[in-house]
């Protein structure tokens, strides 16, 4: 179930979405985590002698951490470069907007965009003095941005989500030095 929620996001996400769009697969995706993690620590240290068993705990709790790390990287280096062609793009081809503004816009936007609520860029653009219909529709095109960014990540970690399921298909389903669960036992025969 773990891998569809970013499929689930990227397709719940847009302009008119409330925060149920993230907190209902967020809440499925935090249960599935609980009942595997409470599972996971004897799986993983069964599978190794005594000896080796807290070099392999500490494994355990650094993957997590390592993984939630790189995902965050990964998914934040989509998330900025399309946020921000998205929305010098989307102003400059504004016709409600000037060409003063955008190319103003663009050249504060060379070093990246980030995310902006609302109010906050609206308070920016009256305090830069821009006024009349130029501020709604620069708000539109950050809007927009913004979900173009977030639509992009997602994707990315929809595709990674993918091919860990496929990658998964390698773990074993059996304790090493035990025997596989379909493998019969061989008759013996007397002589």
């Amino acid at each position: 179930m773990g891998q569809h929620i970013p499929l689930l996001l990227l397709a719940g996400i847009d302009l008119g979405a409330g925060m149920e769009v993230v907190a209902i697969p967020l809440l499925f995706l935090v249960a599935g985590i609980g009942a595997l993690a409470s599972q996971l620590g004897s799986v993983t240290v069964s599978s190794v002698p005594d000896s080796e068993s807290s070099e392999v705990g500490g494994l355990q709790n650094t993957a997590p951490n390592l993984g939630a790390s790189l995902g965050t990287a990964l998914a934040g280096s989509v998330l900025i470069p399309v946020l921000t062609s998205s929305i010098q793009g989307g102003i400059n081809m504004n016709a409600q907007i000037s060409s003063d503004v955008a190319s103003s816009a663009t050249t504060e936007l060379t070093s990246g965009a980030s995310f902006v609520s609302d109010a906050a860029l609206e308070q920016g653009l009256a305090d830069a003095g821009i006024i009349g219909t130029e501020p709604d529709a620069i708000v539109d095109e950050n809007r927009q941005a913004r979900i173009d960014g977030l639509d992009a990540a997602l994707a990315l970690i929809a595709v990674i989500a993918i091919v860990a399921l496929f990658a998964s298909q390698r773990i074993q389903t059996y304790q090493p030095g035990a025997a596989p669960a379909d493998a019969e036992p061989q008759a013996s025969t007397s002589g």
